[in-house]
């Protein structure tokens, strides 16, 4: 759809929400094809979701998934209004405290909210997830680790998925729960005022699917976008393992294939990124994600699945990053 039709669109939304005339201003996008606006009208401001739905299907999930969070006590933005055929919604402003800009103000503060988010991700593992959620399993999470055989170095991807299937397989023998798949410091708000686990804000949640309990732990632990202290991760790792009544070694090797997994698939979206959309930027994580890519398949049970990876894939080098833009 042309921009000036969409603009149209989100004038004509805001306008049968109750905001018409308000100041609408861009914010920092993400790797989505989805858009964010700050809506600001006589003292109020909320924040307006453009998620075209030619190029985004999961407006209605996002809705559903806000409201089960919700439920849970979590602090999901309120949803003011909402076109999901249209892909228009309007919520609550949760303002600007992201985890990362906390953190890089007051990096003294790092413990805590990492505390705080595993609480969260805690609560999450132990509520009954809600019905409809997609399950993010052995049927499609090796598939999705195969991505950097088509956009970072191209190989074959069979040797790859069949060794991502045989060690994921036994990590889903026991219970699920909801991991909302993007769980990391740029899409939690810092809220202190609401405490308890309300003072984290969730976004960016509409892939949550059913998945093993550490899918969001590691993702918040193994970030690919900072460096995470050994001695929190160890700390929070612990915690979760210990209140879940998860058996250490077990729960040791599923977090490091979990990690392997979500890490294989994010060095082929960003290189994906940079080469079909043109968003270079991501291109800066990648020496990172390698890092801890390696760093996972470290552990003795994942050795079959490390050996296929060094064979098809080398380290994100400079003249590898130059070649990926």
């Amino acid at each position: 759809m042309p921009e000036a039709a969409r603009e149209d669109g989100r004038r004509a939304f805001l306008g049968g929400a109750g905001w018409n005339g308000a100041q609408v201003a861009p914010l920092a996008g993400d790797a989505s094809h989805r858009r964010y606006f700050r809506a600001r009208l006589g003292g109020r401001s909320a924040i307006l979701m453009d998620a075209p739905p030619e190029t985004n299907a999961d407006t209605p999930a996002f809705l559903s998934i806000a409201q089960y969070l919700s439920g849970q006590d979590l602090s999901a933005p309120r949803i003011i209004a909402d076109d999901p055929l249209a892909g228009f919604v309007l919520l609550e402003d949760l303002g600007d405290d992201l985890f990362s800009a906390v953190l890089s103000r007051s990096p003294e503060a790092e413990a805590e909210l990492y505390a705080r988010a595993t609480d969260v991700l805690i609560a999450l593992a132990r509520a009954e997830p809600p019905e409809g959620v997609p399950t993010y399993d052995v049927d499609l999470m090796p598939e999705l680790a195969t991505l950097p055989c088509t956009w970072y170095a191209p190989c074959q991807p069979e040797p790859l998925q069949t060794a991502m299937a045989e060690a994921l397989t036994p990590l889903f023998s026991g219970r699920l729960s909801v991991a909302l798949r993007d769980f990391h410091v740029d899409n939690l708000i810092w809220l202190p005022d609401r405490g308890g686990l309300r003072a984290v804000g969730l976004l960016d949640f509409q892939d949550a699917a059913l998945c093993h309990p550490a899918y969001d732990l590691v993702s918040l632990l193994r970030d690919v976008r900072r460096d995470v202290p050994i001695s929190i991760q160890a700390r929070e790792m612990g915690r979760f393992a210990s209140a879940l009544e998860l058996e250490p070694e077990g729960f040791a090797l599923a977090a490091a294939t979990l990690s392997a997994q979500r890490n294989l698939r994010i060095l082929g979206v960003f290189a994906r990124l940079s080469k079909r959309d043109g968003k270079t930027r991501y291109l800066d994580f990648l020496p990172r994600v390698w890092r801890l890519l390696i760093d996972d398949l470290d552990h003795p049970h994942l050795a079959a699945l490390r050996a296929v990876v060094l064979d098809s894939f080398t380290a994100p080098d400079p003249a590898k990053l130059e070649a990926l833009r």
